[in-house]
């Protein structure tokens, strides 16, 4: 009489060892981590803490959402977004023209362009904006000639000065990430173009460039976000940002601290708009660098409900 094969899998061995004993089931016990709690725990406490005490200040939160939308506040939200994109464009013009002078083998070229980025990244952006607000001081024209020739404040308006303050010296933080990414391509890539007959003005606009561009859009995307931020310090030359416009309604109505919020509502909206904005920039430079592209927050969401969906099915 033969013995009957039990099925069930508990009972069965998981295998025989060398002297014909029965390995026995390894039981995984899931580590728990008690940290992890503890931690969120905390960090909830904090938040809880934070969003008491702000709800037990004297704050008028009904002025935060009727002044969020003033006609003074918008206007100055899009000049914010004026000198920001501005000042970004004529930093990334003379980030990329220094960065080739610096990497240029003339010693002239290459000196001109490490005096400029040494000077402007070594001297803070606020004495920047304020050198070039009181430049009529001592310098009461701009003659350049048979060229052009007027005074010096009326060429110097709050907008030039912010421009010239923030590109002047968002050009020089941009020349070394853009240097940093023309060095990343491999060089065999440039003597390959020579070879062909290229120039080198055309090998850099055909070839190094558009491969650099993978290394040098998420710091040049990081750059904006700060400029966006940067440009709160214009209002010191008299520009009427959205900084500027939100003080000037405080300071009027006697509601600084909720005008403060509002601005930096603001400031949290713009921010987030262009962060998406550069992810999707990212993304698509990315292309031809990796396998598989990171999925969008779209495509994020979709995967998450489509599993939480999946889940009862799987459970029963």
């Amino acid at each position: 009489m033969t013995d009957k094969i039990s099925k069930d899998p508990a009972a069965a061995p998981a295998g025989s060892g060398p002297s014909g004993t029965p390995y026995e089931a390894i039981k995984a016990v899931p580590v728990r981590h008690y940290g992890r709690w503890v931690s969120g725990v905390v960090v909830v406490a904090l938040l809880g803490w934070l969003v008491y005490a702000f709800s037990q200040g004297n704050i008028i939160w009904a002025t935060v959402g009727d002044k969020l939308f003033d006609p003074s506040v918008l206007s100055g939200l899009w000049k914010t977004v004026l000198i920001s994109v501005t000042s970004m464009a004529l930093g990334l013009v003379l980030g990329i023209v220094f960065a080739v002078m610096r990497l240029s083998k003339n010693p002239v070229t290459g000196a001109v362009a490490w005096l400029y980025i040494w000077f402007f990244r070594g001297t803070p952006v606020y004495v920047q904006l304020l050198v070039w607000f009181n430049l009529a001081l001592i310098f009461e024209y701009i003659n350049l000639g048979p060229i052009y020739k007027d005074e010096t404040s009326q060429v110097l308006t709050p907008f030039m000065v912010a421009l010239l303050g923030l590109g002047l010296n968002e050009g020089a933080y941009m020349a070394e990430i853009v240097r940093a990414g023309i060095q990343s391509v491999d060089e065999g890539q440039t003597e390959a173009a020579h070879a062909l007959g290229m120039s080198q003005t055309k090998t850099m606009r055909r070839i190094v460039l558009p491969q650099a561009m993978r290394v040098i859009v998420p710091p040049t995307g990081n750059e904006f976000i700060n400029m966006l931020k940067t440009s709160s310090l214009v209002s010191a030359v008299q520009y009427t940002e959205l900084l500027r416009a939100s003080s000037n309604i405080g300071s009027t109505a006697g509601a600084v601290m909720e005008m403060l919020f509002v601005a930096s509502i603001w400031y949290l909206a713009l921010t987030s708009v262009f962060s998406v904005g550069q992810y999707y920039l990212e993304r698509r430079f990315a292309r031809g660098s990796t396998r598989n592209l990171p999925p969008t927050p779209w495509q994020r969401v979709k995967t998450n409900l489509t599993t939480f969906k999946r889940s009862p099915e799987a459970t029963a």
